[in-house]
């Protein structure tokens, strides 16, 4: 697979021995501005606010493999798929999704690009191998997650068609991300 966003970059379904680099990826970021959620009577208000210092956000290890996004277990399951991105052979981002037939969603599970590879269209061209994978699958829309102090990633999201479908105040309480809220996000294949 190929695409026209940066040529020296080849896509392809993962493979077992990816995992290693998939796991290894940096998806750390830094942000200027969250996005502030306040909550009136009747709803809620969502707005960008700039932080100053900026924002430094790096994920959390798994101590146990995250089989959802390693590519093990794609082959097995014909509702799963993880894409990856490879700049000279080197792993430099990913996407892993699932196909939910019930309500006819593809569930964007993770994506990752590595900070020296943003900005380039990887995560567009990976996005858009998780809308292809959807549609053979009938689904009618992508959805995903997306925490409220991540706005690089909202900001890209949005350029790639996804508008805000929901929030949940409560997702990240128990967790290093307690404090943040997560926005959900969808658009149609």
């Amino acid at each position: 697979m190929t695409t026209t966003a940066d040529p020296s970059v080849a896509y392809r379904t993962a493979r077992p021995e990816d995992r290693a680099a998939i796991e290894a990826l940096d998806g750390s970021f830094v942000t200027r501005s969250v996005f502030e959620v306040t909550r009136p009577e009747d709803g809620f208000v969502l707005r960008e606010v700039p932080v100053d210092p900026p924002v430094r956000k790096v994920f959390p290890q798994d101590d146990e493999p995250d089989d959802e996004a390693d590519g093990d277990d794609d082959a097995g399951d014909a509702d799963r798929r993880t894409f990856v991105a490879l700049d000279g052979g080197v792993l430099c981002g990913f996407v892993a999704v699932a196909h939910s037939a019930w309500n006819r969603r593809l569930v964007v599970e993770d994506i990752e690009i590595a900070p020296t590879h943003r900005g380039r269209g990887i995560g567009r061209s990976l996005m858009e191998l998780a809308a292809d994978f959807a549609r053979e699958r009938g689904a009618a829309h992508l959805w995903l997650e997306v925490s409220t102090v991540n706005a690089p990633a909202v900001h890209a999201y949005r350029r790639m068609g996804f508008t805000l479908c929901g929030l949940d105040t409560t997702l990240y309480d128990g967790t290093p991300a307690a404090g943040e809220q997560a926005l959900f996000m969808s658009r149609p294949c």
